[in-house]
């Protein structure tokens, strides 16, 4: 796989520009951004926000400006985003940015398991082989190297290649009917649900699990119109066990060793007791875990898969070779929705 990648490391790009490095937007994302700069022997001179956003106040000691005041201040500089996004006048704003001047948006962790670099492709080559090797058409391959190397260059433009419609992804690839039992893992407040059901335009029966609380209150108000429908307040895992989260804002709260909220965990196999026919997990991280307690589902039934492949660096190998492991016959489309960085990256498995 090392051989498709065409990019250098962003942090390598970095470290040699002489132009001045200016962060765009605030927040835990640009703590990791400035962490990685330090760990290279560079900062950066500069932050700017939206201007809904920009009410003079400071950022690791410096003034948050507007896009504007920067552009008044240097001639040229190398912008670095910080943050996510998926809203279509936010994107066209970058886009206008990153036509204008250097600009990446590094792939810090969502779970802390390392940047994504070059060498780690280069260390878990076989790997990333052996994933590629179960795409289903030309089209997913392609879309695999470009979110590889948008991994590694942070380069928005890969992105933008590799998008599909969630509405074609339903209708042509997962090919959903009206006769569906839909298994959503990590619904957060139905948001999913809600996409499923227009597109299928109805449905059999659908199971839902949501570990956060908040959000499960969220999920049980905006679904409590739906007939033939079972919430769970559980995290999705291999087996039935208390684990510990770190609670954050909306969908993002997360497993944390040092988490100070304990949540319910139980595995598909134990909860569901009957055939399922698509089967979807975001569950920040915990995707692996969750495969594992479907694993009888997954043999006996053969549901289409829907698995999100962007909280951890592995996932872009580990999650369709374990699912291989239980059935051989799966293969997989892989997709990126309207989001910078590579959020909403997903593997779709259906059984060929």
């Amino acid at each position: 796989m090392i051989e498709k990648i065409t990019e250098r490391n962003v942090w390598d790009v970095l470290k040699e520009t002489k132009l001045p490095i200016i962060l765009y937007g605030m927040g835990n994302g640009a703590d990791m951004v400035i962490e990685e700069l330090h760990k290279i022997g560079r900062d950066f001179e500069d932050i700017f926000a939206g201007d809904k956003f920009v009410r003079g106040q400071l950022f690791h000691g410096k003034r948050v400006k507007t896009y504007s005041e920067i552009c008044e201040t240097y001639d040229d500089f190398f912008v670095l985003m910080c943050f996510a996004v998926h809203d279509d006048e936010t994107i066209e704003f970058v886009k206008s940015i990153a036509a204008a001047h250097p600009f990446a948006a590094p792939n810090v962790p969502i779970v802390n398991d390392g940047i994504f670099t070059r060498e780690f492709i280069e260390r878990h080559d076989k790997e990333f082989d052996a994933a590629f090797a179960l795409l289903a058409d030309e089209e997913s391959r392609q879309n695999y190297i470009n979110i590889l190397n948008f991994k590694v260059s942070g380069k928005i433009e890969y992105l933008f290649k590799s998008e599909k419609n969630k509405a074609e992804i339903y209708k042509n690839i997962l090919s959903v009917g009206k006769d569906e039992t839909f298994v959503d893992l990590g619904a957060y407040n139905g948001d999913t649900i809600e996409e499923f059901i227009s597109a299928a335009g109805a449905y059999k029966k659908i199971f839902a699990f949501e570990a956060d609380s908040n959000n499960f209150r969220k999920l049980k108000k905006n679904t409590e119109a739906l007939g033939n429908i079972e919430l769970y307040n559980l995290a999705a895992w291999d087996k039935k066990e208390t684990l510990l989260f770190e609670k954050k804002k909306g969908r993002n709260s997360k497993l944390s060793s040092s988490g100070t909220v304990e949540i319910s965990a139980d595995s598909v196999d134990n909860i569901i007791n009957e055939p399922i026919t698509i089967l979807k997990m975001d569950i920040e991280g915990s995707e692996e875990k969750a495969i594992l307690g479907a694993e009888k589902a997954i043999r006996t039934f053969r549901p289409k898969l829907y698995v999100c492949a962007y909280h951890r660096n592995s996932d872009m190998f580990a999650l369709p070779l374990l699912i291989s492991s239980i059935d051989s016959s799966y293969r997989f489309y892989f997709y990126h929705q309207r989001y910078i960085p590579a959020w909403e990256s997903n593997f779709y498995g259906i059984v060929k």
